[in-house]
């Protein structure tokens, strides 16, 4: 039974940690890509910002609707638990 609990947990770590991860590289990812373009057009900082608004915006509704799905899941299971031992 603790080895259950231990691995939900780090499960959970690992998760937040590859969250935090998208977070932060993805839009830094995206607004080098919009810099190299900047520097090519010499537009600075127009896709630089916008990429890294728009892709940080993505990002974070992406986590929150994946949060929000499982949070709905969760609450089923134990609606379906708590009604079967009703």
């Amino acid at each position: 039974m603790q080895q259950v609990g231990t691995r939900e947990l780090e499960q959970g770590f690992g998760d937040a940690l590859a969250a935090a991860f998208e977070l932060a590289v993805t839009p830094a990812i995206f607004g080098f890509l919009g810099w190299m373009v900047d520097h090519q057009l010499n537009l600075f900082p127009v896709f630089t910002i916008s990429l890294s608004l728009v892709t940080a915006g993505y990002v974070t509704w992406k986590l929150y609707r994946n949060y929000s799905h499982r949070m709905d899941r969760a609450v089923a299971e134990r609606r379906a638990a708590w009604q079967e031992g009703a």
